[in-house]
């Protein structure tokens, strides 16, 4: 099999269809790999290494992309505001007007920085929370959680490592959302058990289906 340090989507293309490659410890799939590698059905052996840590969401957080559908600007201006005042730099990607945009839009631009690691965390808002979950999980290395207190924001932060944090405008108020926020933003991921479970959605992130 093929070894990897990185996999471009120039790579993914030239693979033979349903073969297997080997990825080095600590190497990296392009998000555009990783969807390539899927619809080619190839799989990847990750080598044993230390790299599981970097499962593990980034703490404490210094940048936060946020966005949201035209349902959130009220509560996503709020945020904005209150990440600003706790001295977090919070990368505002809309949008920021009444007209009707669509939630897989925005919540792909917000995952999409954290799987880049140009932010630390994001925040993803439409008028549930739901969609923008489903949407911003389709990007690779993302671990979405649609939450609606700070109970469900601690459990998504420590048991599950999610570095995307969803909401919903009509579901939360701001004072709640705030609260949420904090919880999830300050609560750090240690146990070596639920980090070995971050590997296995990993692994079934980079697996084709069947």
């Amino acid at each position: 099999m093929k070894r990897f340090q990185i996999v471009t989507e120039a790579d993914a293309r030239v693979l033979d269809y349903g073969s297997s490659i080997v990825l080095a410890s600590g190497g990296h799939v392009t998000p555009l790999a990783a969807d390539t590698l899927r619809s080619r059905r190839i799989s990847v052996v990750r080598e044993s290494g230390g790299d599981d840590a970097d499962l593990v969401p980034v703490s404490p957080v210094r940048t936060v992309a946020i966005a949201g559908d035209h349902s959130s600007l009220t509560l996503k201006a709020a945020l904005v505001a209150h990440l600003r005042g706790r001295g977090i730099a919070a990368h505002d990607l809309g949008t920021n007007g009444s007209d009707p945009v669509d939630y897989p839009d925005t919540a792909a631009a917000a995952a999409r920085q954290v799987a880049r690691r140009e932010a630390d965390a994001a925040i993803v808002i439409d008028g549930a929370g739901l969609g923008s979950t489903i949407a911003a999980n389709k990007v690779p290395g993302v671990r979405a959680a649609m939450c609606l207190n700070q109970t469900l924001a601690r459990y998504a932060r420590e048991h599950n490592g999610a570095n995307v944090l969803a909401l919903g405008a009509t579901l939360v108020s701001i004072d709640e959302a705030r609260a949420v926020v904090d919880t999830f933003l300050d609560t750090p991921m240690r146990e070596p058990r639920y980090i070995r479970r971050l590997a296995k959605i990993r692994d079934l992130e980079q697996r084709p289906p069947g």
